[in-house]
């Protein structure tokens, strides 16, 4: 294993040969594993082998403690590379090679196609190209944060340049100056469409510079020149020490196997077994190791554990609640406010590292957080109009021992950074992401900002727990509990105030005592004659509808599902047992509460009156209570609806 240190003006000639033995072997893994899953991607792991030999030669990383705290972190944010990082992983101690070979790509196994934190000293799961540069944010400003001198250094393609999430953290990066971040770029022009400049032209270097971060440009196959700008970047003899520095690498595709150089068809396709053993023999190994191995691959069980990588514990004091009275309206997203406020005020004390971090996308006084900014300045991050970064960024800080919160409206914080999220959860973070906003209760916004269909992407999402408070006084108590889960949790809310629940005899529904316990609805009212179930900003709407049905003496049960992962089934068993349910929701129709609701009737063989209200398509601009009335979500519809499904 090859370590070495910052001291030394040059590599040795000892080094150097080390570094060129090194590279014989783990490219011989790479023409092994990839041609034995006869699946993978040896073109561009030939072209970035050298740098990540260099690399982690000098990162602070240990084999036999990989996830100790003040490690540096290698990112690999072009995540197809795996059989080289897999094998220089290897090279330097974190595993055997016969578990990478024989078990690469295999169900069940650690050794995925693309990194996966499942194998040691792989910091982040990546293949969605352009999003490890912001995970490698993310890990940067957690190091910065806790005060730690460590390094992160993110490995990434060229053709991923192109990608615009790539930009947004670029610039990020410089904006909080994370000058102890450095990305290494494979520069070798090619991508799986061919010469990249064809595929989409542009000025790499350039655009770098641009963003205003320093810029190495070396030759990415020597050793020395490797080893030359990494030792100035970390040591941050560079143009401007104050800004993050990016290593342009001028490599080749394939390099070291003579007809696989150049070659943009050998990025995605593993060698057939004949040019497998034709490069084993360039690279000077037993060219009949090929048929052993996959003999033995035959039988072999997959076994290797995977490696476990939770997100670091926090423990958060919990402050005391607002309570809100029911003489006038109020908005969830102002008491949200309020208590991420009174978390930071209780848990970002002076003289220590915050434990509560926000981040926005220049909607800050929109999702109420400027109280928080204002007691928490270093614990609030203002990313402009970047949701796809900010997302990613959120989720990795969420990793590092901070509780995160990211807001924005539901249209930019569900929809569109549904892939973001969707990494996220593969990657185990633990994000709280608050959106406001949702629905048609945006009303003059108009259908663009309506977010009407997030339930239907969140439930793809199956780590999500998915919470929804009917008032501000719910809020706090959802907040409250989302601080204390471990995992990721989305809360959504509205626009408009709400009117305070309030019980039969006047008094607050949701006052200091009440405990808010995922899956578990909240049974506003009770009656006889069937069931209203809803959520959000339509519970008020439903208890109005709740009253006119009293006064025509029909007694129906009125059931908030705040919680709606986990699903409350014990509550829908008992609903059920009234047998007219009817759902409503600002939501689509197909998509939202109802349908879920649907489903778990029928799985269960469970037999009801039921009927679904919601929008059956995108709506217009207006107020919220004129959209609600056109789609049949007012009260008095409400109320026809229901008496149609008593009657039906």
């Amino acid at each position: 294993m090859i370590k070495l240190n910052l001291e030394k003006d040059f590599l040795t000639e000892t080094e150097l040969k080390a570094f060129e033995e090194a590279r014989k072997r783990c490219a011989r893994r790479i023409i092994l594993s990839t041609t034995l899953a006869k699946s993978g991607h040896p073109g561009g792991s030939l072209s970035s082998l050298d740098l990540l030999l260099v690399v982690y030669a000098l990162a602070k990383v240990d084999p036999k403690n990989p996830r100790f705290s003040e490690r540096d972190r290698v990112v690999i944010s072009h995540g197809h590379i795996s059989p080289g990082v897999y094998s220089v992983l290897c090279e330097y101690g974190f595993f055997p090679e016969e578990a990478f070979l024989m078990e690469f790509r295999r169900a069940g196994s650690a050794f995925s196609g693309h990194v996966e934190q499942a194998v040691p000293g792989v910091e982040w799961n990546t293949g969605n190209l352009g999003q490890g540069l912001s995970a490698a944010c993310g890990m940067a400003m957690s190091l910065k944060l806790k005060n730690l001198a460590s390094k992160v250094f993110c490995l990434m393609g060229d053709g991923e340049q192109q990608k615009g999430q790539v930009i947004e953290a670029r610039r990020w990066a410089v904006k909080n100056g994370l000058d102890n971040l450095i990305i290494l770029i494979d520069y070798n022009k090619l991508q799986i469409g061919g010469e990249i400049g064809k595929v989409m032209p542009q000025n790499i270097k350039e655009e770098i510079l641009a963003t205003s971060w320093n810029v190495e440009e070396v030759d990415g196959h020597n050793f020395q020149a490797i080893f030359q700008a990494l030792k100035k970047a970390i040591k941050k003899e560079v143009p401007d020490p104050s800004k993050p520095t990016a290593i342009l690498a001028h490599t080749i595709m394939g390099k070291g196997i003579s007809f696989m150089e150049n070659d943009p068809k050998w990025h995605g396709s593993a060698l057939p077994e004949d040019l497998a053993k034709k490069a084993l023999q360039e690279l000077g190994f037993d060219p009949d190791e090929l048929d052993i191995l996959k003999e033995k691959r035959k039988s072999f069980q997959v076994s290797f554990p995977h490696q476990p990588h939770f997100p670091l514990e926090v423990n958060i004091e919990v402050p005391s609640p607002i309570l809100y009275t029911p003489d006038k309206k109020v908005d969830c997203r102002s008491a949200y406010g309020k208590t991420l406020l009174n978390l930071a005020i209780k848990n970002n004390l002076e003289g220590l590292p915050p434990k509560i971090l926000g981040l926005t996308c220049d909607l800050e006084g929109s999702v109420k957080m400027t109280e928080f900014k204002n007691h928490s300045p270093k614990a609030f991050f203002e990313s402009g109009i970047q949701e796809h970064h900010t997302a990613t960024l959120s989720g990795a800080l969420s990793k590092e021992g901070f509780l995160v919160f990211f807001s924005t409206f539901g249209v930019f914080g569900i929809d569109e950074v549904y892939n973001q999220l969707r990494l996220n959860e593969l990657n185990n973070t633990a994000l709280k992401v608050v959106c406001t906003h949702l629905g048609a209760d945006v009303g003059e916004d108009g259908p663009t900002h309506q977010c009407i269909d997030y339930l239907g992407l969140l439930f793809n999402l199956t780590s999500f727990e998915i919470y929804i408070p009917a008032d501000a006084n719910q809020t706090y108590h959802i907040i409250k509990t989302a601080s204390q889960r471990p995992g990721n949790v989305f809360v959504g809310m509205g626009r408009s105030g709400l009117p305070i629940l309030t019980k039969e005899d006047g008094s607050i529904y949701f006052e200091e005592s009440y405990e808010f316990i995922p899956g578990k609805a909240d049974w506003i009212r009770k009656g006889k004659e069937g069931v209203i179930i809803s959520y959000g900003n339509l519970i008020s709407y439903a208890l109005e509808a709740w009253k006119i049905l009293k006064d025509k003496g029909i007694e129906v049960s009125l059931l908030n599902v705040a919680s709606i992962r986990p699903f409350p089934e014990e509550d829908l068993i008992e609903a059920a047992k009234l047998r007219n349910v009817f759902v409503v929701e600002d939501h689509l129709v197909e998509t939202g509460l109802g349908a879920k609701i649907a489903s778990f009737y029928a799985l269960n063989k469970i037999l009801i009156n039921l009927k679904l209200l919601g929008h059956k398509k995108a709506t217009t601009s207006g107020s919220p209570a004129e959209l609600f009335k056109r789609a049949g979500l007012d009260p008095e519809s409400i109320v026809k609806s229901f008496e149609t499904l008593l009657n039906g």
